[in-house]
């Protein structure tokens, strides 16, 4: 505790130095502009400035008070190769211009500063003026710019504290918090920084990312409300400046820089269970592979679907010198025969298990991995000589890490790491009092680290399985996406703590990142039934579905907790596996543009000032909203609907958008609308994937005007999706006063899906009552109830639920229109 108040401390005499020591500006232009390539160079009396242009719609921003531009980094922003792009330069009396074919921007001489604006001259950003703009102060460098009265800011990476960061303080720099009793350090969610990202997007219209991996501060107008700052602790001053204007844009145009999220493979949109094989910490004696092979089985008996186990940090012994906090290899003796157990749970149709891991060596009873490591070098320096951690910037050691120490878990059977304590390189660690290496240099490897890390597991596993790569890591910065996925930390099961961990889901979706998951049911202590079943009900709709604790005996299975809690459980977990085409599906669109499957209202409704501190309620993809329940006891909660129509997704009630509703929230229940107009593919139940062949896809449909939805397939398992070997089947509906036609096209790509027909599910909202049906113009046969449609095609109408079944003849071989006539 002292050590990190101190920390604070120095660093808040940093920033009033900052404050008090002269910062020098680049002062006002003297000489040397020119453009070559997308490049275009200014020189000033202080310094050099360049802009380099991405693309018409964005482009990056570099000062240099020694006039050096230093490489660029390989490990935040993995493209810097653009295509030529189209740039106007002119230089007028007291600015020049730069002009593409979405942006203009004035580049001032007096000082040198930046104004840009759309082309037909609407201003989105402003550098301030008087030669504040760009300065450095010692090795800190700063930028700061002119706040507008109706300009909000999202982003940030994954906070806790805020949607909505206009007017607020903010310090991204990768750490947990520290200290104890419960209620502050570790557990303040105003401290928690486990994946910090230097990016934001403004409601103007306009996106910033500050192209750093030093700690920065960050004032959004708490200090002038007039002006915004961002601040980093050393490194050259470099940001990307880009314009949407939507948000979904801006998200694009940042993932084009730091990387696009891959898709994981298909059964990893399924439940992932964690275990500590019997017994947590204290309680490691009870562990065994016995324990989890008994709780594999048991998910299976239960019909509870699962695909995914990981065994957390008791599967293996505590070293000699970093005790809990560094990895042996070295399994604990009640392990008798790992290899069984691993057999055993695949022979269970799991598909991964995966073990947890720490970045520092150890030695153990037989195995002296730290003492070899060192002896060649392969763990970074620490101050008195060799550390523990291991050093994920070499890739020789990084290779050595692999066979030595990983590859003897991986031959065994373990198929993903859980890459824990990414944030204890160069800072106090949980579990130790060590602080790892210290040096100018670690300021901001501190930051990178979690992606190296993070990197080294997902690459090496993904060759070594010949399938998708999964790293499950619980820090990470600007870039992490590349290796999915993240969960939010070890949060209690505890109310206070729920709705936070929904906003750090909302926040981390708008700094690029789609696949993250939480603990479901919370991690430490034993939670409130009523918790548990809430949070499960938000974990079956979360990017990932994931399941720790470690409370003894109470762990987070579904049986600890009562009958109402293993039906939830078991019915939502159902549900999210039925949901799997739709969600599979978003998770390209994730793949493809950036847009996360976890969406906060303003991403989509950046115009809707409604939006901008809901931090309770989000889109699941793009048709459904889901609205969490996080107070004990409501039978009621508030709902904002968005602009447009929505249908209560349980008893398919219309409402207009752009109001508040009040619903009843049952306690097996979460209030979720559907939007207008969707398309909700979905799958028969399993309990694991691939337990029976997807012979018809139910289209669960809400007629609404014109809708499309374009369902994703591929083979789910191989890279070869990123070769083109994918189909796309798109699905139209089309509601008129006259008729509803819904139109399915058969694939269209390389890869080509297994056969399968169509089951309409259409929540029939209208008045009048279905007359006829027709599929490609031929008369459909009416059934005798929606039953008779398992065995063969047809149509019926259920009067009382009014909904609407249409079973196809034809499979996805062919294009098909349903026409029901009114």
């Amino acid at each position: 505790m002292l050590k990190t108040l101190t920390s604070f401390f120095v660093l808040f005499a940093c920033l009033l130095a900052f404050a008090a020591q002269a910062q020098t500006g680049l002062g006002n232009y003297q000489s040397g502009f020119r453009k070559q390539g997308n490049a275009v160079f200014f020189s000033a009396a202080g310094g050099d400035m360049q802009l380099e242009f991405c693309s018409p719609a964005m482009f990056r921003v570099r000062s240099s008070w020694d006039r050096k531009f230093p490489e660029n980094e390989p490990y935040i922003v993995i493209n810097y190769n653009w295509p030529e792009v189209a740039v106007q330069t002119q230089e007028l009396n007291d600015h020049f211009l730069l002009k593409t074919d979405q942006l203009h921007i004035k580049v001032f001489k007096t000082p040198v500063r930046l104004e840009v604006y759309t082309t037909d001259g609407k201003l989105l950003n402003a550098d301030a003026t008087g030669g504040a703009n760009l300065t450095k102060s010692g090795e800190a460098v700063a930028v700061t710019k002119q706040l507008q009265p109706d300009e909000h800011f999202f982003g940030f990476g994954e906070r806790m504290d805020f949607l909505d960061q206009r007017n607020k303080k903010l310090r991204l720099d990768v750490g947990r918090g520290k200290g104890l009793p419960h209620h502050v350090g570790a557990y303040n969610i105003l401290k928690a920084n486990y994946c910090p990202v230097p990016f934001f997007m403004s409601t103007r219209g306009y996106g910033i990312f500050f192209h750093t991996a030093y700690p920065t501060q960050w004032d959004m107008g708490n200090s002038n409300v007039d002006s915004y700052s961002f601040i980093a602790e050393g490194g050259d001053l470099d940001y990307y400046f880009m314009y949407g204007p939507g948000f979904p844009a801006l998200l694009n145009s940042y993932t084009s820089l730091t990387g696009k999220t891959p898709l994981l493979a298909d059964f990893a949109h399924g439940l992932h269970v964690g275990t500590y094989s019997g017994g947590t910490w204290g309680y490691e004696h009870l562990t065994s592979d016995s324990y989890v092979v008994e709780l594999g089985r048991k998910f299976r008996t239960y019909g509870i679907p699962a695909d995914i186990l990981h065994l957390d940090s008791t599967w293996r012994i505590f070293g000699k010198q970093g005790g809990k906090g560094a990895t042996s290899f070295e399994w604990r003796p009640t392990f008798k025969n790992p290899k069984g157990m691993f057999d055993s749970l695949y022979a269970m149709d799991y598909k991964m298990v995966g073990l947890h891991l720490r970045p520092r060596f150890d030695n153990g009873e037989k195995l002296n991995l730290l003492a070899q490591a060192q002896e060649q070098g392969y763990v970074y320096q620490e101050k008195d000589g060799p550390g523990e951690f291991v050093n994920y910037f070499d890739e020789k050691a990084v290779d050595w890490w692999w066979q030595h120490g990983v590859k003897r878990i991986a031959d065994l059977g373990a198929r993903f790491l859980k890459t824990d304590e990414g944030s204890a390189f160069g800072a106090l660690a949980n579990e130790s009092e060590k602080v790892g290496p210290t040096g100018e240099d670690i300021k901001w490897k501190h930051n990178v680290f979690p992606l190296v890390y993070t990197k080294a597991s997902f690459e090496k596993f993904q060759e070594h399985n010949n399938m998708r790569g999964m790293a499950h890591t619980r820090e990470g910065y600007a870039g992490i996406q590349r290796y999915p996925f993240i969960w939010a930390g070890d949060w209690p099961s505890e109310w206070q703590y729920f709705a936070p961990v929904i906003k750090a889901g909302l926040n981390v979706g708008m700094s690029g990142v789609s696949y993250w998951s939480h603990n479901m049911g919370g991690f430490e202590h034993v939670a409130d039934p009523e918790l548990y079943i809430r949070w499960v009900q938000f974990g079956m709709l979360s990017p990932v579905a994931h399941m720790l604790g470690m409370e003894h005996p109470n762990y987070k299975e579904p049986w600890n907790y009562g009958e109402d809690a293993l039906r939830n459980f078991k019915n939502y977990d159902l549900l999210r596996y039925r949901l799997f085409p739709y969600i599979y599906s978003q998770a390209y669109v994730a793949h493809t543009t950036g847009t996360p499957l976890m969406r906060a209202l303003v991403l989509e409704h950046q115009d809707d000032p409604n939006t901008y501190d809901i931090t309770d309620q989000y889109f699941f993809g793009s048709n459904l909203l889901v609205n969490p329940v996080t107070t004990k006891g409501a039978k009621t909660r508030t709902v904002y609907l968005p602009e447009g129509t929505w249908f209560d997704y349980w008893t398919g009630k219309q409402y207009d958008g752009k109001q508040f509703v009040h619903v009843l929230t049952p306690l097996d229940s979460i209030p979720m609308f559907a939007k207008g107009g969707a398309i909700l593919p979905m799958q028969p139940e399993m309990i694991y994937f691939g337990q029976k062949p997807v012979n018809t896809i139910t289209l669960d449909i809400f007629p609404h005007g014109t809708s499309t939805f374009d369902l994703y397939e591929d083979d789910g398992r191989s890279l070869q999706y990123k070769k083109g070997e994918f189909a796309v089947t798109q699905i139209t509906s089309e509601l008129t006063s006259q008729h509803l036609n819904l139109r399915i096209l058969k694939p269209k790509g390389n890869f080509k899906p297994a056969s399968h027909n169509y089951l309409a599910k259409i929540h029939w909202a209208g008045e009048k009552a279905p007359v006829g049906i027709t599929e490609n113009g031929k008369k459909v046969a009416a059934a005798a109830n929606a039953a008779a449609l398992d065995k063969k095609d047809g149509w019926y109408y259920d009067v009382q639920q009014k909904v609407l079944w249409i079973k196809t003849k034809r499979t996805n071989k062919e294009d098909i229109t349903l026409t029901v006539k009114l």
